[in-house]
């Protein structure tokens, strides 16, 4: 049985399922209005590789998770561009399907758009009005936290300890500093919708709770997001459910930070890097490697160092791929992933499997889970060293390496590909930097081949070209 830490009681323990053999999922997803970051990738990938894990389980699994295209960001960058709200957040949603779609994230069952729940949103307000739990003020209307019996639980402090150093800004009319806004009232130029307090708009933490109850129920199992969002994001959903009667979430996942230079990434410290812009230069599969290289709850450096270290974790796999044949099993899966005893998973070794699984029971160890695979891979080589590539246990061996890679979402390539004219004229180019010790050149045109699509390698006889 799957054993995850649960955010709300600081243990490990097993993920419980409301409904036997289904898993209901809700993660919180991107606020439209930028380039994804590093750190978005991360927990798009964690998330991805729980699904993964639970689908190869022989499980169900309804996956639900929100955009945001209603924002303080959104309505600031529309500003400033002068163009509108909604051109805004469809262009950065392509952007961020993009990047997800370049990671091998699967699509979640349902993509709730927080436009789309307005309605739900000014119910869920108006209700928590009439419980007595929320009041009005000049600029929109809060949630008392006073009134959530064990608020604070995510952020594993008590309320008192919360309110501590807290303080209401000069003018502001709420109650508690740590009172949050239900629904704002608009401003002149902003968009807004009619509610029972004028034309406005949803606070952020409002959208997921209606969205999520909706569309997996009282009760669901899991809600996931990356640390940053625990508290108070995850908290104030929460709050709201409970005032409301709602049994929310049975249990909370968070992922840990992205670092960088022992800082945690984020737009406000100024060490933004787009996502879009590493999957543009390096094989999008290394950072999924590099993600699964760590156990999720701990802090993992980005850098062109640790992105360059996985790529050399790829080129193993690849050249197990390219001895063996193997085949791409996540393109002959049906839906994109790979579930035990089936296809191409049916002749794996089943102790390998029963290993890998006992790994990722354990709080989703892919550090344990990927170093058994390592494993194997030198096993296969070894085999075929003495009994060549076509040997039986050599040949099931690397078999069950593509499975289990298959099952975390990383695909092996096998191929070389066919080179094309202009390719090959830059990997002779490079060729030409590296004899010149020109490295600065030599990385320039590495870098312009990786946004081709291609993985470089450096052979024996000069630069070697896969896709």
């Amino acid at each position: 049985m799957l054993r995850l830490h649960d955010t709300a009681t600081g243990t490990v323990h097993p993920l419980v399922q409301r409904d036997a053999g289904r898993v209901s999922i809700y993660v919180c997803g991107p606020t439209v209005y930028d380039l994804p970051h590093l750190g978005h990738g991360r927990y798009a990938l964690v998330f991805d590789v729980l699904r993964r894990f639970l689908l190869f389980s022989g499980l169900e699994v309804h996956y639900v998770s929100n955009v945001t295209d209603v924002d303080d960001h959104i309505i600031d960058r529309a500003a400033a561009e002068e163009r509108t709200e909604a051109d805004v957040a469809a262009e950065y949603e392509a952007r961020w399907w993009e990047a997800m779609d370049a990671l091998g994230v699967l699509r979640p069952d349902d993509t709730p758009h927080a436009t789309g729940y307005v309605a739900d949103m000014v119910s869920l307000v108006a209700g928590l009005q009439g419980r007595g739990v929320a009041y009005e003020t000049s600029d929109g209307v809060y949630l008392s936290v006073d009134r959530i019996a064990g608020y604070g639980l995510l952020a594993r402090q008590p309320l008192e300890s919360l309110r501590a150093g807290a303080r209401v800004a000069a003018g502001e009319e709420k109650r508690s500093p740590l009172d949050f806004v239900l629904w704002k009232k608009a401003k002149p130029g902003e968009p807004s919708w009619p509610s029972p307090w004028g034309p406005g708009r949803p606070g952020w933490h409002t959208e997921c709770v209606v969205m999520s109850l909706d569309l997996l129920g009282d009760g669901f199992d899991l809600h996931g997001g990356g640390q940053d969002l625990a508290f108070p994001h995850h908290e104030n959903e929460r709050a709201q459910a409970v005032a409301d009667g709602r049994d929310f979430a049975h249990h909370w996942m968070h992922n840990g930070w992205v670092m960088v230079g022992g800082e945690k990434m984020s737009k406000s410290l100024g060490n933004f890097t787009s996502l879009t812009d590493l999957l543009g230069r390096r094989d999008p599969r290394a950072y999924r490697l590099l993600v699964l290289r760590s156990h999720y709850r701990s802090p993992i450096e980005v850098t062109d160092v640790t992105v360059s270290d996985a790529e050399k974790g790829l080129e193993r796999l690849d050249g197990l791929a390219r001895r063996f044949a193997l085949p791409d099993v996540l393109d002959a899966a049906p839906g994109g992933f790979v579930v035990a005893g089936t296809g191409a998973a049916t002749d794996a070794d089943a102790d390998a499997v029963a290993r890998f699984n006992e790994a990722m029971e354990e709080d989703l160890d892919t550090p344990s889970a990927l170093a058994a695979i390592f494993e194997l891979v030198s096993r296969a080589h070894s085999v075929a060293d003495g009994g060549g590539p076509r040997d039986p246990a050599a040949v099931r061996t690397a078999g069950t390496v593509a499975v289990l890679c298959g099952a975390l979402g990383l695909p092996l390539r096998a191929g070389t590909g066919e080179v094309d004219d202009a390719s090959a004229s830059l990997a002779a180019e490079r060729d030409q930097a590296r004899r010149e010790r020109d490295w600065d050149r030599a990385d320039a045109i590495r870098d312009r081949l990786v946004a081709g699509g291609w993985t470089v390698e450096d052979g024996p006889q000069g630069t070697v070209l896969r896709r």
